[in-house]
């Protein structure tokens, strides 16, 4: 039989290759971004199209979104310090918030731009120009969804050891790996860049050869607008529920209340805190009481509460406390509300 320690150094092994070969295809993905961005710009530029400018733009917000994941993978790795017990995984979050900030600040002078040019009408584009750069779009993000499909999974686990004393918390942990994930949500973002860039293609062909209807470039200025506000306000609204530290929208604390409460000798949940560490980190603290007669069993009731918390709900940590029953305390309330009635 394999000793457990060779066994986990292998299994380590292979997790660090794959989110190797991830960061590798992510950054790959990056950098291809960032060149044909900075090209769009220049292209959209000289022919004059508000059209190819917008088309940077939205690939600007995926280029974000690709970076945003690696500084996560890389935040990952980063051990918590005596000032940021917690880790740096909330500078992923900040990130967020001011690239969706210079996104808008693009997004609203464009926008102006269009809307001059649709009143004015007073404008020329090089039709030629226009139509080369949304030919090269719409390859680079052909190029962009296939190097991102070939990307493989990865799937992590980490769980720390609980304490010794009932009478402190125990806190887990429970890393799900969001490498995969985040390179599928790239190859998804990848195939609306290319949906967007035959538009731009279209109205690039229309453009060239039908110079009069130049209106073409502001309207689809005004609905790849759109689309970048509808693709940047999920994470506007995630941003603020995880800084707020509500609960994730994919949990139900009532829900995760009476899973805890179904638990042999739980009798009742005190308190249960759940909220995001950052995107796709969700935490938990359940303050737990034991029914009468039942503090032998804690360290049960404590590993079942753990593994209920970390696999059926997919928290990424989690602090159990657990106490025993207390009389006392029902009679006080008790007579709190007798002396307030």
């Amino acid at each position: 039989m394999t000793p457990a320690p060779l066994t986990y150094s292998c299994s380590r092994r292979r997790e660090l290759l794959k989110q190797r070969k991830v960061k590798t295809r992510l950054t790959i993905a990056a950098v291809l971004y960032l060149l044909f961005m900075i090209g769009e710009l220049v292209g959209g530029y000289i022919a004059n199209s508000l059209a190819i400018m917008t088309d940077a733009l939205h690939m600007l917000t995926d280029l974000s979104a690709i970076i945003l994941t690696l500084l996560a993978l890389w935040l990952s790795s980063k051990s918590p310090t005596k000032r940021f017990t917690f880790g740096f995984h909330r500078l992923e979050v900040l990130s967020a918030m001011i690239s969706v900030l210079l996104v808008y600040i693009l997004m609203g002078f464009l926008l102006y731009e269009a809307v001059q040019r649709t009143i004015h009408m007073k404008y020329e584009i090089n039709g030629d120009i226009m139509l080369i750069t949304a030919a090269v779009g719409v390859a680079v993000n052909v190029i962009m969804g296939f190097l991102l499909n070939q990307s493989g999974h990865h799937h992590a686990h980490s769980h720390s050891l609980p304490p010794n004393s009932p009478t402190t918390g125990s806190v887990c942990g429970h890393n799900h790996g969001q490498d995969s994930l985040a390179v599928r949500a790239a190859f998804v973002h990848a195939l609306g860049d290319l949906v967007q860039s035959v538009g731009v293609l279209i109205a690039a062909y229309i453009i060239r050869f039908k110079p009069e209807y130049k209106i073409a470039d502001p309207i689809c200025t005004y609905v790849f607008s759109l689309l970048v506000a509808f693709t940047t306000f999920r994470i506007i609204w995630d941003t603020v529920v995880i800084i707020l530290e509500g609960v994730p929208r994919h949990l139900n604390v009532d829900y995760i209340k009476e899973a805890l409460m179904k638990i042999e000798d739980v009798h009742s949940v005190e308190d249960l805190n759940v909220w995001s560490l950052t995107s796709g980190k969700p935490m938990a603290i359940a303050h737990i009481q034991l029914i009468p007669g039942s503090s032998s069993k804690w360290e049960d009731v404590q590993s079942k509460a753990k593994h209920l918390l970390l696999n059926t709900f997919g928290m990424y940590k989690c602090t159990i406390q657990l106490q025993s029953y207390r009389q006392e305390v029902d009679r006080t309330c008790a007579n709190c509300q007798s002396s307030s009635s």
